[in-house]
């Protein structure tokens, strides 16, 4: 028989033991020795009981041996709060908040203590059931256990997960002030977190400015608030406050620029990052990367693809699915499909980003194609999935296709159609001139038809011709967003086309009485290193007069194969040869004759617009495409045009 102090001494003993190996992070090995430890101890007759059962369980759970964490759990009579506690914990940090659900459920009230509660709070926030986290909060303190400081972050953090967000944020926000811990921290940076979500950021700034301690998480967290709502102005004004700055905050910044159309200083601000000493992350260069797919910058794609990979992070799922992005926005849609294909691993957002690549490049048939293996290989479609499938189909005139995808969002996967879904349908439609088919989606559609549905049908009678439905269209654009240039410019072409040159002025007036300005169109291409941006009619580039020089030899080479100017583009009533001068220097022709001046022989002229390309300089370019025997391949505001031996891809679908 044991005597009390021998059995002491080896309880002793096993305690030390498991107490070397308790860690934050448990390794393998680690799991391994208290296996090894605990074989020992049950081989001995040792009966293990209290603080030891309760380290061996927190060993298994954070090495993820969960399963032999619960069975040593439930071989133990009476657990006490501390192993409940524990599996809670671990199986909220691994998503499984049902199994936590019936720890916590088996826990006599009695039993339970506020960390008890503070981890099924933090249960269901990880599970984004923010209803569950604030009903266990106030049945908390219905039970006489006063909340801490951890117990306010939790559930504040669950606040943006609920209807009336607003509402519960300014309730808890008064509850801690009146629990006396309204200068945490921590709770106070939860608070930050929460207003922003609720998408009250004077309120999140409010708190920021009072806050008498902030720490790198307060300051990242006013970051991340101006940067999610596109507030980019106050967000550069708190990076340059920041009295110091980790990999989180510079990847954060790189990213916000990039996603509100500042590529440009999201690219320089991840040099300076290197250059400061953070070796960027995965995060980072998908930032970066994202950058360069909106700038066009192949280049920088291409060197930040190599870059990624000489850090081993080509498995990166978030930099993957960037680079598919960037190679089909740069133009090289076999580029990304070859990435796509050899991805160790790819998710939603990666057949995604490849379906709309295919999409955009008018590879409708590919693109449907890619969506019916998706579904193949078992990936459920988004609702993003099938934004980027019906732009395919109405990109490609796949209208039987659009019409079953659009019903199968419903009728198979239980998804609601959103406005944007009705407006890719209507343009898909309206492209293909079915505009009796689209006027009775419209009149079905379960709300008021939006912008979006009056842009996609007023551009389908642009291209068709239709005079009266674009009028009505226009009208009702004009009611819902008087300050949008383009439904003033789609309608002037509209006029123009037919020559009514009264009814151009009229809406030019109004255009004006409402002071609404057109949005510039450029284009620009890369050479030399450097990008290079033309405006209409541009005086200011270095280069121009060779530019011009250059693209009336090419006009002289083109008439020989049968070009004429189309001048029904030009907006303005003048003579005949005022308007071939005038359409002869639209931004992207200007850009495509710098690029095959200063690009090398035989290279692709990759040109990136702002705007539409305009019908007479897509006729123009495929012209060019032939005299210089080059391909040229030009990406609008809508989508891209491959130019080779005189015929575009787009087959004069567009």
């Amino acid at each position: 028989m044991n005597c009390p102090n021998t059995v002491g001494a080896v309880a002793s003993r096993y305690a030390f033991l498991l107490q070397q190996l308790c860690s934050p992070r448990q390794t393998p090995l680690s799991a391994y020795l208290a296996r090894t430890v605990h074989a020992h101890a049950v081989a001995s007759g040792f009966n293990l009981r209290g603080p030891i059962l309760n380290r061996l369980i927190d060993i298994y759970c954070k090495s993820g041996r969960l399963r032999h964490a619960r069975l040593l759990f439930d071989e133990i009579p009476h657990p006490d709060i501390v192993a409940r506690t524990t599996m809670v914990t671990a199986y909220s940090a691994t998503g499984n908040v049902n199994l936590a659900r019936e720890v916590f459920g088996g826990t006599p009230k009695g039993m339970r203590d506020t960390v008890f509660y503070n981890a099924m709070i933090t249960a269901h926030s990880h599970d984004n059931d923010g209803n569950a986290a604030i009903r266990l909060f106030c049945e908390m303190q219905r039970d006489g256990f006063r909340p801490d400081n951890f117990t306010f972050t939790s559930v504040i953090s669950a606040v943006g997960l609920v209807a009336e967000s607003e509402k519960h944020c300014q309730q808890l926000h008064c509850v801690v002030v009146k629990s006396g811990t309204g200068f945490v921290t921590s709770v106070l940076n939860a608070l930050v977190s929460a207003y922003s979500k609720c998408a009250k950021l004077d309120d999140a700034r409010l708190v920021f400015n009072k806050m008498r301690v902030k720490d790198l998480v307060s300051w990242n967290a006013m970051l991340s608030s101006y940067v999610n709502s596109g507030r980019m102005n106050e967000a550069k004004e708190i990076f340059q406050e920041m009295p110091e700055k980790n990999l989180l905050t510079w990847a954060v910044m790189i990213a916000g620029l990039a996603q509100n159309g500042l590529g440009e200083e999201s690219l320089k601000l991840f040099n300076l990052m290197k250059l400061q000493g953070f070796q960027p992350c995965d995060y980072a260069f998908a930032g970066a990367i994202t950058s360069c797919a909106a700038l066009g910058s192949l280049k920088s794609g291409r060197q930040l693809h190599s870059q990624l990979i000489r850090l081993g992070f080509e498995c990166s799922l978030s930099a993957g699915n960037a680079l598919i992005t960037m190679y089909g926005r740069c133009g090289v849609v076999g580029d990304a499909r070859n990435l796509f294909l050899t991805m160790s691993f790819v998710d939603s957002v990666s057949w995604n980003a490849m379906i709309a690549a295919l999409g955009q490049h008018g590879h409708g048939v590919q693109a449907v194609e890619l969506f019916e293996e998706m579904l193949k290989e078992g990936i459920l479609p988004d609702r993003i999935t099938f934004l980027t499938v019906l732009s395919a189909c109405s990109h490609a005139g796949l209208v039987e296709e659009g019409h079953r995808y659009f019903d199968a969002m419903h009728d198979i996967y239980g998804i609601t159609p959103g406005e944007d879904h009705y407006a890719r349908m209507v343009d898909l439609l309206c492209r293909a001139g079915k505009f009796s088919d689209a006027n009775d989606m419209i009149g079905k559609m379960p709300f008021q038809p939006g912008p979006q549905i009056w842009e996609a049908f007023l551009a389908g009678c642009r291209n068709h011709g239709n005079m009266e439905l674009g009028i009505q269209a226009a009208e009702r654009l004009f009611e819902m967003i008087p300050q949008n240039d383009g439904t003033y410019i789609l309608l002037s072409n509209m006029y123009a086309a037919k020559g009514l040159w009264d009814n151009v002025s009229r809406v030019r007036k109004l255009m004006r009485d409402q002071g609404v300005k057109k949005e510039p169109a450029c284009s620009w291409v890369e050479a030399e290193n450097k990008f290079h941006v033309f405006m209409v009619d541009d005086t200011a580039h270095p280069e121009v007069n060779a530019v011009y020089s250059y693209l009336k030899q090419l006009v002289l080479e083109m008439r020989k194969l049968g070009y004429v100017p189309d001048t029904r583009f030009v907006l303005h009533d003048m003579e005949s040869d005022q308007k071939e001068h005038a359409i002869s220097t639209h931004s992207e022709k200007l850009a495509v004759a710098f690029g095959l001046l200063k690009l090398p022989r035989g290279a692709t002229v990759r040109v990136f617009k702002n705007l539409r390309i305009c019908g007479d300089c897509h006729n123009a370019i495929k012209y060019i495409s032939k005299v210089v025997g080059r391909e040229i391949v030009v990406r609008d505001g809508k989508r891209f045009h491959h130019f080779k031996d005189g015929e575009c891809s787009c087959r004069n679908y567009w």
